[in-house]
């Protein structure tokens, strides 16, 4: 007969009720559930047998658990298996055995599955061995750690983003009009129809031009660059026809807008599932944190020294957040009425202080556009008219600097926790970022949509903004490239002569100073910005995707070569285990900001009708119902019953249905992770119960036989497969703990 693994016998040998066991605090807790439940299974005498169903229940469980991971290994390759070179031969050797008892089919089957596998790792080592900055990001990574890796795998994926949209655009819009000439294809361009509107003078210099002029245009985007393939501006074609078919390029370049911000958005939520559901787990269980980081915390990819230091004290510097953290929520529960009113009363001030900082912010990128669209029609010289190109693009450069630093003064007083307070810092940091762009393209919209004669005989204004998608383009452009400049400014001229300062001075300003820190949020911050105004000027520079592909490509390495030789790991760092999904969380705010601008211009502002594929169209939205216009009888129908109210709704409640059905399968597994947690807790109980019930006896029977002490080891040595210790001298009948033979799936 099965019986559990610790049970009570008598002298016949059956198994009876234990006074013993039946204390543990996980049968009590079960017949204290049993009550609650029904009080029809109450009885006065339970024995320990009422209870042996459920123990053959969890031994069975744990049986199929053992035999289900013990397939599994014997699926795996030998190498993988966490043996030693011993076991491993034995286990090859027994294989070898194994398969010469199958028939021929099934060795046929087990060898092809084999070499499948083999096939399949020698492809995925093969791949990423041509990952794009393997070896460096490795070796970051052993000398920093994954605090820091997580930044340049960040880089990475952005160039790998950037150049995808670049090959979009390439192959579906600049492509075409390039092999056209040569693949029998003839061009039907949007002619000049009189018209003040289509009035688009050229912006080319003429006769002999400086070099520093030159210059200028190639860091504005205006003169020769203008007329090229870089602005929108140039692609002036409304058809191209093949000899077979005709490529429609104003469709092709708006369904190719949509294509890579859809694209954008399938990726960047696909890389932070991943990032969420390990957040999610990690910020569910306090004490869980605390394990993780004591038992688990120590990064072992790390072999720098200083690196190894500095990995030490970030680690008691969150050990100290957390308990700093824990010490607030105590102190916020204990606070009075008088002392809360104190505190919103405080924070109150000090975000209206903030709302009124970046607001006077705005103002100044708002004048500064202004003020540098109407002095661009002024040419002086070189040095006045390049600052007036960049005027906007240096307010924007000031404000992001001085912002940060008035943030991080005002939190200290806001009474936040410390984990809170880097956040929201971070926070106010991407709103100040990321609508500073906002605030530049509604100043350039302004001045685009007002004219001098109300209403606006094109619809925009034409006299200072022949083609507004190309100045709204160049400034971008001109964005991207002094984002550049900047950031290789600063660590050549800032971080690298700091080095020199603190490590050659000995004057207690220098120390005081210390080294340049690698703050990884502000460094996120920096590439998400150039990054959202990559998004949004691909639609008026096509080519710009290509430029920010090689800017980043660029900016991995001053950061690399930065961090390696000019800066240390902050000592206040941003936790490793969530920054990717920060990284993407403020990529895809990012994104949601692109997207609005870019879906005003295509969809209410009127395109300019003397350059671009939109010439024809009133917007570049009115391209899409035009073509669907000219589609089949029943491809048009289809095509409405997708955009009609019906098919909205209906997709609506069957989304919503998913979800609910989601969200119930998500409660579920949370009530069965509670109930796992509950049961380790409880069997934690038992043992530390058992463990004290144990030294209890052994105390008993040290203390009325001091002889037997002796003996006791050699009696236990004696069993085969079982040995038997006593609790205490008081019962009649013995009570055992049984232990199971090294072979046997029965566990204490």
């Amino acid at each position: 007969m099965e019986v559990d693994s610790v049970f009570y016998t008598d002298r016949s040998g059956r198994a009876t009720s234990n006074p013993l066991l039946d204390q543990l605090p996980s049968y009590q807790s079960l017949l204290y559930r049993r009550k609650s439940a029904s009080t029809k299974r109450r009885s006065s005498s339970r024995t320990r047998l009422s209870s042996s169903g459920s123990g053959k229940w969890g031994m069975n469980t744990v049986i199929r658990h053992e035999e289900k991971q013990r397939s599994e290994m014997q699926e795996r390759p030998v190498k993988e298996l966490p043996k030693t070179m011993a076991e491993k031969r034995q286990d090859k050797v027994q294989r070898l055995e194994q398969d010469l008892e199958l028939s021929q089919w099934r060795q046929w089957r087990q060898s092809t599955r084999r070499t499948l596998r083999r096939l399949r790792e020698d492809a995925q080592e093969w791949l990423s061995s041509l990952q794009l900055w393997r070896g460096d990001i490795h070796l970051i990574e052993g000398m920093f750690g994954t605090g820091i890796l997580s930044y340049f795998s960040f880089l990475r994926f952005l160039v790998m983003l950037n150049l995808v949209i670049f090959l979009l655009m390439f192959s579906f819009v600049i492509l075409p009009i390039i092999i056209a000439p040569y693949a029998s294809g003839n061009v039907t361009y949007n002619l000049d129809d009189g018209s003040v509107c289509s009035v688009y003078p050229s912006s080319a210099r003429r006769g002999l031009v400086i070099f520093h002029e030159h210059i200028t245009d190639l860091l504005s985007g205006g003169g020769f660059l203008e007329q090229t393939y870089l602005f929108y501006g140039y692609y002036k074609v409304d058809s191209i026809q093949f000899p077979k078919v005709t490529y429609n390029l104003p469709l092709a370049y708006l369904l190719v807008t949509v294509a890579y911000l859809f694209l954008s958005l399938i990726w960047i939520v696909k890389r932070s599932a991943t990032g969420f559901k390990r957040n999610l787990v990690q910020d569910e269980d306090r004490f869980q944190s605390f394990c993780n980081k004591i038992f688990a915390g120590w990064d072992f990819c790390i072999t720098n020294e200083n690196a190894a230091r500095l990995k030490r004290s970030s680690l008691l510097y969150e050990l100290k957040t957390d308990l700093e953290e824990e010490r607030i929520k105590r102190k916020i529960a204990g606070r009075t009425r008088k002392e809360k009113c104190r505190i919103y009363v405080i924070r109150l001030i000090l975000n209206i202080f903030v709302i009124a900082a970046l607001a006077a912010c705005f103002y100044s990128i708002y004048r500064a556009t202004v003020f540098s669209q109407k002095a661009q029609m002024k040419k002086e010289n070189f040095i006045v008219d390049l600052i007036y190109e960049y005027l906007p693009s240096i307010v924007i450069t000031l404000a992001n600097f001085i912002t940060p630093l008035l943030f991080s003064v005002i939190i200290n007083y806001e009474d936040y926790s410390p984990a809170f307070e880097i956040r929201f810092t971070l926070m106010r940091c991407v709103f100040m970022r990321l609508t500073s762009i906002g605030v530049l393209l509604f100043s350039l919209w302004s001045q685009i949509t007002k004219c001098k004669e109300e209403p606006c005989v094109c619809g925009y204004n034409h006299v200072l903004y022949s083609c507004w998608e190309t100045r709204v383009g160049q400034e971008m452009y001109k964005l991207t490239i002094f984002d550049f400049i900047i950031i290789a400014a600063v660590t050549i001229f800032v971080e690298f002569p700091r080095k020199l300062i603190v490590n050659h001075c000995d004057c207690g300003l220098a120390k005081w100073w210390g080294q340049q820190e690698f703050a990884i949020p502000q460094n996120v911050l920096e590439i998400v910005y150039g990054q959202t105004i990559c998004w949004i000027g691909t639609f008026y520079c096509p080519l710009l995707p290509a430029i920010c592909t090689i800017k980043y490509f660029f900016i991995f390495y001053i950061k690399k070569v930065s961090l390696i030789n000019n800066c240390r790991p902050a000592t206040r760092p941003f936790r490793a285990s969530s920054s990717n999904f920060f990284f993407l969380g403020v990529l895809l705010i990012g994104l949601t900001l692109a997207c609005l601008p870019v879906a005003v211009s295509v969809g209410q502002i009127q395109c300019s009708q003397a350059c671009g594929p939109f010439v024809n169209y009133t917007t570049s939205w009115e391209v899409l119902p035009r073509t669907v216009s000219q589609l089949p009888t029943g491809v048009r129908r289809f095509l409405f019953a997708l955009s009609s109210e019906a098919f909205a709704v209906s997709f609506f409640v069957i989304t919503c249905l998913a979800m609910f059905y989601v969200i119930a399968l998500a409660g579920a597994h949370k009530r069965v992770i509670n109930q796992l947690r509950e049961q380790l807790a409880m069997e934690g109980r038992d043992k530390r119960f058992l463990i004290q019930k144990l030294c209890q006896a052994q105390r008993q029977s040290a203390i009325r036989s001091p002889g037997s002490a002796s003996k006791s080891p050699t009696r236990a040595s004696r069993g085969s497969s079982s040995y038997h210790t006593s609790f205490a001298n008081n019962y009649t009948e013995g009570v055992f703990l049984a232990h199971s033979p090294p072979d046997s799936s029965t566990h204490v």
